[in-house]
């Protein structure tokens, strides 16, 4: 398992002939498989088009460099439609912020891991107020541009750490065999609990930034205004007009 940021500026070296291809640039996302399918590589030669690498081409992912066969695995862009698209839809994850799909704001990715042999996404590393925790792949519904969107129920998943992504669905439940199962009653408790903690979650994370267009309700009324720095009551604000609107919010706010 690899970090993004463990790739990217990795040099790519050719095993045939010992040089240096390049150096890593980008990964390209493929938002619909949630793998990574290129590498983009720079080199202070190639000004005019883009080259790249298909994950499949490469070798091994080291601590010191990225392998592949020949330079003849290096493609250019322009002719692989397919690949051009991916590029095109600029799929970053690292820095997006992470939304249910009934429009509950969870927290920011902070980082991404992906299988080095397959280039399959594993999960992420995300910011949830002042915790961070790790979610695997699994609960992603659609990665986007510029939101993560995730399944409602994505918060059971929340791991402690990121090296329990390459464990087995079944060494987690392993360690959670002793858990029991809630009662009606209690269980309604858990998800006022849960939605008491989400509105909080969204609050520390929205919490000082500064509004950069105005935020309307559903009735076309500003309910806060650009410029606004957010403090916690315009934030309830949002939370009340609605989901719609804290993704509205969350949208168009900056540090």
């Amino acid at each position: 398992m690899k970090k993004s940021t463990q790739i990217t500026g990795l040099p790519i070296i050719s095993i045939s002939d010992g040089s240096q291809v390049g150096t890593v640039k980008s990964l390209v996302i493929n938002p619909d498989k949630g793998s990574v399918d290129f590498l983009t590589i720079e080199h202070e030669d190639w000004q005019v088009s883009v080259k790249a690498i298909p994950f499949k081409k490469v070798v091994g992912i080291g601590e010191y460099a990225v392998t592949v066969e020949s330079d003849s695995s290096v493609i250019d862009l322009n002719e692989i439609p397919i690949a051009n698209q991916l590029v095109n839809k600029k799929i970053k994850i690292t820095n997006t912020k992470v939304m249910t799909r009934k429009g509950e704001l969870l927290g920011e990715v902070l980082e991404f891991f992906i299988d080095q042999d397959t280039g399959n996404i594993l999960g992420m590393q995300l910011s949830i107020g002042e915790k961070q925790v790790a979610l695997r792949s699994g609960a992603v519904v659609t990665f986007g541009k510029d939101i993560v969107i995730v399944q409602e129920d994505a918060s059971a998943g929340f791991l402690d750490s990121a090296e329990e992504l390459e464990k087995s669905e079944e060494e987690l439940a392993e360690t959670d065999f002793d858990e029991v199962q809630a009662s009606p009653s209690e269980a309604a408790v858990l998800e006022d609990a849960e939605v008491t903690a989400l509105k909080t979650k969204q609050v520390e994370i929205l919490l000082g930034k500064t509004v950069t267009k105005d935020i309307l309700d559903k009735d076309g009324n500003i309910i806060i205004s650009e410029g606004t720095v957010l403090s916690a009551r315009e934030i309830e604000k949002a939370q009340d007009a609605g989901p719609g609107i804290v993704v509205e919010l969350s949208l168009n706010v900056e540090a």
